[in-house]
């Protein structure tokens, strides 16, 4: 023992025997390192070669050592977990048991390498039954996995206990890495392989071996793409041909559907395929949540039928619904998935990202490895048997002599020492006529152990020309199995052979479909392009509705219902836009949002409209009460803005282009104060302001300088008592448009823009019209053209649209004329204007 070494173990400082500094950083990495690889290399990672991990590779080894085959009966999987863990595998049954149930389950692998029998688990994400319930055996594809693995194919290694040996790959008949992909997620890198087609891998690979220069375009003409066991579809080329020729790419998942008639004869749309790796259950739970919360329109009815035939997903949508809208819905949310490719495995034990060529080639190597291995043992075995048959050949030529040599000896090793030569026959008491053929007895030790152990049948005449004939066969074989050893364009074509007779036995049709790219087919396009009437109450409620679903009517008319508010509520807004056009919505608070004009639902008439908190997000006590279309505006010009108490301010539009979720601030109100009214402005004309009393000013917009989105503004307008701000436009002074002011009463007029006289800001105005009892305050004011129409609608839902030619032109300071007939207790809330251009004669 070291002197070194303490004498008394209690001596804590007595030195350390020896002592290596190490600096911490240098020993945590090279640690981490090591124990990185070994779960790279021992748990996470497939082998190129026969495209299995671990735990993969140890079940199905130990199930071929305990026998269980496809052709035998089904064992518990408790015994296989056991067998497993407790010889090869020692990681926790619960690890091995799910390995064993993924390899049985069909939709998950494309080819399964176990035949379960049992609750095996399902697309929904069932679990599958305890081990002590369930039963499996090989299915017949992977015993093409280990076969031959008893002729010195491939290494074998000790297991974890140096008890047994293990092999270290398998001999991988089939290509397995791409016909079932791999999946696993390692430290630091992680790895997502699909599966393929049998049919089409194989014969990849037959090409690649023909044309060792092939390129990736070569092999796509063999291999389409991923084939995937829930079949679906996969939407563009490009993206398989980057996978293929990187080793990463990402691929889009499609579902199988079709849109049908049922027989009350509205639409129904059918799902019969989802992407690889859906849960079925989740994907019907998320599309019934989406519809109840209004994210997906137009559905009636979801069910789930499918069955042990396969899937099948019903969706029945509402006879107004449109089909291609709610399939778009559907496509960008559930029916439509990635799969991110990463053809990572261990080459050499070191883990490499893969093109789909080199994965085919190192495939190729190791078979032309385990066909070499298996040449070499299958030959060591011929040439052992064609020397036994040679050496039975002379026993039966010299039958009489060998028989007359073995009962003259006195034991069994004497025997041997005769046949083989060794021993002079004077020293045997054997008649001299078989003397001379002592030279003839030259067998090996191994003819002549066989020859000892032989019959005397065996030495018939009948029996040598069996004999011969075996021998023939055996000599055929041996010139064989050298020829494929010499050449290797022969062990080439044994791997091509193998290869086209599995094709024949386990080939089968393509499951996933390869679909062109058309392009992302967004929800827009699907939006037909139309005038619509947008209606939104004071509680928040909105709606859109066809222009085109409301005629024209003379002026004075009630109108028809184009609303129904609940009790309590009333319509505070109607603006007529695009179904394509951008909305900047401002709201009584100074908070601008922005919407795509078909995301508002569309309604019939009579509907009450959806809450807008599920479209913008308003805070209590918010409400929209101006809106502009920004394809109405470039960036070069202004917002104008205007609050009820006479405030304006313009702020340059480009302030307004990224607009949160939340809405940003446009312009800062104070308490008791609202925004009232919107105009798109370019710095060159005059504002018109009107008030609820009757009057209006009009002064240059440039007297209300540029400010930013968080200033209140200037005075516009000098109000008088209660008065307050109904509306403004934007005018020149050449505009030939009018004025269309309209009361609360349904009593409105038309006065040219040109008998405004300017003023300067923040004056009291003119006179615009009287607001008696009979008017009643102003609701609004317009700008428009002769050929325009208007829509004007009430507090309580009566809409009615009416030519602006019907409203009489009057000069200012008058009453007006009877626009709309409007009940008592009922008043207008709002107008909006129909272009002329865009009416349909």
């Amino acid at each position: 023992m070291s002197s070194d070494l303490p004498d008394d173990p209690e001596d804590v400082e007595a030195p350390a025997a020896n002592i290596e500094h190490v600096r911490i950083e240098d020993e945590m990495e090279q640690s981490y390192i090591d124990y990185a690889m070994s779960v790279i290399a021992g748990r996470a990672l497939p082998d190129v070669r026969d495209g299995l991990k671990p735990v993969h590779r140890r079940i199905l080894y130990a199930m071929n050592e305990l026998g269980v085959s496809s052709g035998s009966s089904h064992r518990k999987s408790s015994s296989i977990v056991g067998e497993t863990m407790g010889d090869y595998h020692p990681h926790g049954d619960s690890a091995i048991y799910d390995t064993l149930v993924r390899m049985a389950q069909d939709f998950s692998l494309r080819y399964p390498l176990v035949d379960g029998q049992g609750n095996f688990g399902s697309m929904d994400g069932d679990p599958a039954a305890a081990m002590r319930y369930t039963e499996a055996r090989m299915a017949p594809i992977a015993e093409e996995m280990l076969e031959d693995l008893e002729k010195d194919t491939v290494d074998f290694q000790p297991n974890y206990d140096d008890r047994l040996t293990e092999p270290e790959v398998l001999p991988a008949k089939l290509p397995n890495l791409l016909l079932n992909g791999s999946s696993g997620i390692a430290v630091g890198m992680s790895t997502n392989i699909p599966p393929h087609n049998l049919g089409e891998v194989v014969d990849a690979t037959v090409h690649l071996i023909d044309n060792p220069d092939c390129t990736t375009e070569d092999l796509m003409e063999h291999i389409k793409g991923p084939d995937f066991p829930t079949g679906g579809n996969i939407v563009g080329k490009d993206p398989i041909y980057s996978a293929y020729e990187t080793g990463r790419g990402r691929i889009r998942m499609r579902a199988e559907y079709e849109i049908q008639s049922n027989d009350s004869g509205s639409d129904q749309i059918v799902i019969t395929e989802l992407p690889f790796q859906e849960n079925k259950a989740r994907i019907v739970k998320r599309i019934a949540e989406d519809v109840n919360e209004g994210t997906i329109e137009g559905v009636s009815d979801l069910r789930d039928e499918s069955d042990r035939d396969g899937v099948r997903i019903v969706i029945d949508l509402k006879r107004d619904a449109n089909a291609d809208v709610v399939e778009n819905q559907l496509l960008e949310h559930h029916l439509e998935s990635t799969f991110g490719v990463i053809n990572l495995a261990l080459v050499d034990g070191q883990p490499q990202v893969l093109s789909l060529k080199e994965t085919l080639e190192h495939y190729v190597e190791h078979r032309k490895e385990v066909v070499r291995r298996r040449s070499e043992h299958d030959l060591a075995e011929a040439e052992d048997r064609a020397h036994i048959l040679e050496g039975r050949l002379k026993a039966v030529d010299n039958a009489e002599a060998i028989v007359n040599l073995i009962t003259e000896s006195e034991d069994r090793e004497q025997a041997q020492r005769a046949l083989e030569g060794d021993l002079d026959l004077d020293e045997l008491d054997v008649d001299l006529e078989y003397t001379d053929v002592q030279s003839e007895f030259d067998f090996s030790e191994r003819q002549a152990e066989h020859i000892l152990r032989m019959q005397i049948g065996s030495l018939t005449s009948m029996e040598a020309g069996e004999i011969e004939e075996e021998y023939e066969e055996v000599q055929e074989r041996i010139d064989y199995l050298e020829s494929v050893l010499e050449s290797e364009e022969t062990l080439l074509a044994v791997i091509k052979e193998e290869l086209q007779e599995l094709k024949e036995q386990y080939d089968d049709d393509r499951r996933t479909k390869i679909l062109e790219d058309e392009g992302q087919v967004t929800h827009e396009d699907l939006i037909p392009e139309e005038d619509c009437l947008v209606v939104i109450t004071e509680q928040d409620y909105i709606k859109r509705m066809p222009a085109d679903a409301f005629d024209p009517q003379r002026r004075g008319g009630k109108g028809i219902i184009g609303s129904d508010p609940k009790e309590g509520d009333r319509v505070s807004k109607v603006f007529r836009a695009n179904t394509h056009d951008y909305l900047l919505c401002f709201t009584n608070r100074g908070q601008v949002y922005r919407l795509k004009t078909y995301e508002i639902p569309e309604m019939s008439r009579t509907a009450r409209g959806k809450s807008a908190v599920n479209i913008v997000d308003l805070d209590d006590g918010e409400e929209i009460t101006a809106v502009v279309d920004t394809d109405e505006f470039t960036e070069d010009e202004c917002l104008t803005m205007v609050t009820r108490q006479g405030y304006v301010k313009r702020t340059c539009a480009d302030q307004f282009d990224n607009i949160l979720s939340t809405g940003i601030i446009a312009a800062e109100v104070e308490e008791g104060d609202e925004l009232v009214d919107v105009e798109v402005t370019d710095g060159t004309g005059d504002l018109v302001i009107a008030t609820e009393q009757g009057m209006t000013i009009r002064f240059d917009e440039t007297e209300a300088r540029e400010m930013g989105r968080t200033a209140r503004g200037v005075r516009g307008i000098d109000l008088e008592g209660d008065d307050r701000v109904a509306g403004m436009v934007q005018t020149t002074d050449d505009d030939q448009r009018a004025l269309l002011t309209v009361t609360r009463r349904g009593y409105g007029k038309r006065t040219p823009l040109t008998e405004y006289r300017p003023q300067s800001r923040y004056g009291k105005g003119l006179v615009d019209i009287k607001t008696d009892e009979r008017n009643g305050p102003v609701a609004t004011v317009k700008a428009v053209d002769a050929d325009d129409h208007i829509v004007v609608m009430s507090d309580g839902g009566q809409i009615m649209r009416c030519p602006v030619e019907e409203i009489s032109t009057v000069g200012r300071n008058t009453k007006g004329v009877n626009v709309m007939e409007v009940e008592e207790g009922d008043r207008v809330a709002s107008v909006t204007v129909i272009p002329g251009a865009t009416i349909d004669d």
